[in-house]
């Protein structure tokens, strides 16, 4: 069956069995069973119960989740207790963000059902859109959102603007036209579509498709067929606890086998075998990572964007490619004047002078010969018309001022067939009609041309160069207006046979300008080793003018259509992508295939957009950003993150925020690790030697709670530096365990290591096993809350500004020197942590190789530090 875009308006009554006067309330009914209720379905949203249990996915939780059940069963209910709370307090944090994040979505969210008048029984009703069927007859005018999809059946010169739905920042002109051939979505000019918005002229359309067989419902059951992604950061530390626990387990049940061997008692060997896995598992690295993320999240809010999916924080910081939407992303989506062309001349907005008469006099004309409104700062009407208001305002000029002293007194309005529309005044003692439209349509009709010297005779040169100014405005991506003018007699009434013998005035030029931030928001892509492309449904020299004065094209041969590549296969796709940073005229199909092309060449990809059109391609994307105001909810639902300010400059500094994210979070990781590779070595020192084991099972547990979480999260919270933006985005499949990464993790955990077992030794030999074990423990605890300022920087710290900026890495370092100095100290808490009580000398010991650890650590980067600079 043909598409109703391709049927007369009978033939498409006739099959949705409806008439103009419209349907019956049972008629309604009937056809309401079989199509539904005009709305888009959402897929089930997840229970906060539901939310909570998936944070028990990770692997590595669910090793401690079996190592507490075994520890309660062994009777040690003391360590179970503290995996227990450990595990919790991540479950709780991550199910707490994410339903933040939704919350704050829904505050954003605007009224998405508006009513609509629709002709029912008859009469002119008001219902909500959600009841609207197949069949209705719906009445349109200027201001009204479309509620569903309809083939117009009447029509007085209607446009909308379909920007939401197409990409194409220019409002659609209506008409009723049957069209023979198959034509791409924004080429149906006698179809109105939902989500669309009228912004000049009335018409009537009868409905064709309602809910989710509208475009708009195709385009969201495209998003069922696309797939989330893991950010690189959750690939890498997935991979790595499962290898880790895996090492770990090994390394414990070895532990545990000397220890039997040795003749200690089964229950005792396996509780310090699974205190000392919890001690090396860094099951609070999750936790910690998502702290960190959720304050990322908190920094990014108040800077305008927010995060709906807590990994986006950090897989922004990772993207090398942004597709980037063209309307209302990059551009202000809002019409503006950008030159004049009056009496032989092209002036520049920026150079206009009202007191020149020319350029008044065509300043007048655009405010006369026009139907927008602009009170109390609320401009109402075409986007074109409401362009040429503003702009007289700018320049002390109030449209209701010029209208009251030169008053219309006639008009004959725009039509798409006639391309023009003309206006009557009294101007200066004179009948004048002004006439506006298409530049070649009115030169055909004009005879004479104003000039400083006077109106003359118009020549065929003239006109030459009006059409030659009209190209060169039109390959800059301009829309050109043409205004003309010529005396009327008296008493005479206005008609379109009074359309010739025009005198030409000038041409106006405007576009939807780039965002000013744009411009500086690209260029610090680049610098940033990120690709900015943009993708939109507009035509290609629109689209090419606006990506090359921001800085996204250099050459127009990087400009290509969505016809060009309808035919390629994914194969070809994938080489074409490299040369091409301005795809126009696509459809949402064509997105995705973009962004899926990166992603096979190994890129991370954002997706940035506001329209519905864009919602299949940001769920595809590692990263979709969409736009909070004039962003549609689908898009918002598909995407990670919500900018509230629409401003592609945003994207920017959450690429920065989420680049000094994921280097605090390698920060944290390293003090992690490297500590729990120390506790190990010394483990393992003292079972090759033969030695007491240094630490108890509750001296790891209490190093566990306490001196890793909080200063692990201050390292987190480290003070972000504009620095990381002049550095190339990581490549997607590279992990953040490097070769390097873990030879600084092993080094710097040997010193703590080695540091441990010199002051258990020393207590050891002092007064036996147990002030060796408490001298280990206290140099333990305190080397890593020493290492914590080792672990800000590749470079050494310790005599510079740096050491100190960090007020949360202070206070983690403060409080947990308290607390283990207070167990080493208090003698209630000798049969607690299985210490002995230390004298101040005893103190100071320990305190002297805790600190020694930093000394070692900070030396041996100013060696690196000065043999790389060689």
């Amino acid at each position: 069956m043909k598409e109703f875009y391709r049927q007369t308006v009978k033939e498409v009554l006739d099959r949705v069995e409806s008439s103009e006067a419209g349907l019956t309330s049972e008629q309604a009914d009937h056809s309401r069973e079989k199509c539904g209720w005009n709305e888009l379905t959402g897929g089930k949203k997840k229970s906060i119960t539901r939310i909570f249990f998936e944070q028990y996915k990770d692997f590595l939780v669910l090793i401690l989740i079996a190592a507490a059940l075994i520890s309660g069963i062994l009777g040690d209910v003391e360590s179970a207790a503290v995996i227990v709370i450990v595990i919790t307090i991540n479950a709780i944090l991550g199910t707490i963000q994410t339903v933040k994040a939704e919350q704050s979505l829904r505050s954003l969210k605007k009224l998405s059902g508006p009513e609509a008048k629709v002709l029912r029984d008859g009469t002119t009703v008001q219902l909500p859109a959600r009841e609207l069927v197949v069949g209705d007859i719906i009445l349109l005018e200027a201001g009204d959102m479309i509620p569903a999809d309809g083939r117009l059946i009447e029509n007085a010169s209607l446009k909308v603007d379909e920007s939401a739905l197409t990409g194409e920042s220019l409002a659609v002109e209506k008409d009723l036209e049957t069209l023979s051939a198959e034509v791409p979505l924004g080429d149906r000019t006698n179809m109105v579509f939902s989500g669309s918005f009228v912004t000049y002229g009335r018409g009537k359309a009868v409905i064709t498709d309602s809910g989710m067989q509208t475009e708009i419902g195709k385009i969201a059951g495209l998003l069922k067929s696309t797939s989330e992604k893991q950010t690189p950061l959750q690939v890498n530390l997935e991979e790595f606890g499962k290898k880790l626990s895996i090492l770990v387990l090994i390394f414990c049940g070895i532990l545990f086998a000397i220890s039997v061997f040795r003749g200690e008692k089964i229950g005792s060997a396996f509780m310090f075998a699974v205190a000392l896995a919890v001690a090396a598992i860094p099951e609070a690295l999750s936790s910690i990572v998502t702290i960190v993320l959720s304050f990322g999240t908190q920094k990014m809010a108040r800077e305008h964007a927010i995060i709906r999916k807590l990994q986006a924080v950090e897989g922004l910081g990772s993207v090398s490619i942004i597709c980037s939407d063209k309307t209302g992303t990059l551009t202000q989506n809002k019409m503006t004047v950008e030159d004049y062309y009056v009496a032989g001349k092209r002036i520049p907005v920026s150079e206009l002078d009202p007191d020149d008469p020319a350029q008044r006099f065509l300043m007048d004309c655009s405010i006369l010969c026009n139907d927008s409104t602009n009170e109390n700062g609320v401009e109402i009407g075409d986007p074109t018309e409401t362009a040429l208001i503003h702009l007289a305002s700018q320049h002390g000029l109030a449209a209701a001022s010029i209208r009251n002293l030169y008053p219309r007194e006639g008009e004959v309005p725009f039509d798409s067939d006639r391309k023009m529309m003309s206006t009557l005044h009294r101007i200066d003692g004179e009948n004048r009609m002004i006439v506006k439209g298409a530049v070649d349509r009115l030169l055909e009709l004009t005879e004479q041309i104003w000039t400083h010297d006077g109106i003359r005779e118009i020549t065929e040169a003239d006109k030459i160069t009006i059409q030659q100014q009209n190209q060169s405005f039109s390959m800059e991506g301009l829309r050109v207006l043409a205004f003309t003018y010529r005396e009327i007699p008296e008493k005479h009434t206005l008609s379109t046979d009074d359309e010739n013998h025009l005198i030409f005035l000038g041409l106006i030029a405007m576009m939807d300008p780039p965002r000013e931030e744009s411009k500086d928001a690209v260029a610090e892509c680049i610098k940033a080793g990120i690709r900015p492309v943009m993708i939109t449904g507009d035509h290609k020299i629109t689209a090419a003018a606006i990506a090359k004065r921001i800085g996204i094209l250099q050459d127009l041969s990087e400009a290509c259509e969505g016809a060009d590549i309808e035919n390629m296969s994914d194969a070809e796709l994938r080489d074409f992508v490299p040369k091409i940073s301005v795809y126009a005229r696509v459809s949402p199909e064509h997105k995705i295939r973009i962004v899926r092309a990166w992603q096979e060449k190994g890129m991370i990809v954002a997706m940035t957009g506001d329209g519905v059109n864009d919602a299949p391609a940001l769920k595809q994307a590692d990263i979709g950003v969409a736009m909070g105001i004039t962003g549609t909810e689908v898009a918002k639902d598909a995407a990670a993150m919500i900018l509230t300010d629409d401003n592609f400059a945003t994207i920017v500094k959450a690429v920065e925020n989420g680049r000094n994210l994921y280097q605090n979070i390698k920060y944290a990781i390293r003090f992690l690790l490297s500590g729990n590779f120390g506790a190990i070595l010394a483990v393992l020192c003292a079972s090759i030697g033969g030695l007491p084991v240094p630490f108890a099972p509750v001296h790891l547990l209490f190093i566990n709670l306490l001196t890793d979480s909080l200063p692990a999260i201050a390292l987190g919270m480290e003070p972000h530096s504009s620095e990381v933006m002049n550095e190339k985005p990581r490549s997607a499949d590279k992990s953040i365990l490097t070769k390097d990464f873990l030879g600084k993790i092993g080094l710097e955990g040997f010193v703590i290591g080695a540091m441990t077992m010199l002051s258990f030794l020393t207590g050891y030999h002092m007064n036996g096993a147990l002030l060796g074990s408490t001298f280990a423990f206290g140099t333990l605890c305190l080397a890593r809350l020493f290492h914590g300022f080792n672990c800000k920087s590749d470079h050494p710290v310790i005599f510079t500004k740096r050491f100190f900026n960090n007020k949360w890495l202070q206070g983690a370092f403060v409080l947990g020197a308290v607390l283990i100095t207070s167990v080493l100290t208090v003698p209630e808490f000798h049969r607690v942590f299985k210490v002995e009580t230390l004298n101040l000398m005893q103190l100071g010991c320990v305190y002297l190789y805790a600190f020694a650890s930093l000394l070692i650590i900070q030396l041996l980067k100013w060696i690196r530090m000065k043999f790389r600079q060689r």
